[in-house]
C-alpha cells in the first residue's frame, strides 16, 4: 500500500504469525503476515466494511 498507509496486525493475534495485516488508505489492503511479498488483496472501503459486517455475523 502507498500514500502513507501503514500495515497493522490484529491485537488478537498476539505473538503468532498466523494472521493477516491490514492497511487503510484510499483503498484497504490485506496481506499474509507470513508472506508479506506474496501479494495483497485490495478492497474499496465500502467492500471492506461489507466483508467485516458479514464476518461479524457469521457463526464460528
Amino acid at each position: 500500500m502507498r500514500n502513507g498507509s501503514s500495515w497493522r496486525k490484529s491485537s488478537h493475534s498476539g505473538e503468532e504469525s498466523n494472521c493477516v495485516e491490514v492497511a487503510v488508505a484510499a483503498r484497504v489492503g490485506v496481506r499474509d503476515t507470513k508472506d508479506r511479498d506474496g501479494g495483497t488483496l485490495t478492497f474499496t472501503p465500502d467492500a471492506w466494511s461489507a466483508a467485516l459486517t458479514h464476518l461479524r455475523h457469521t457463526p464460528s
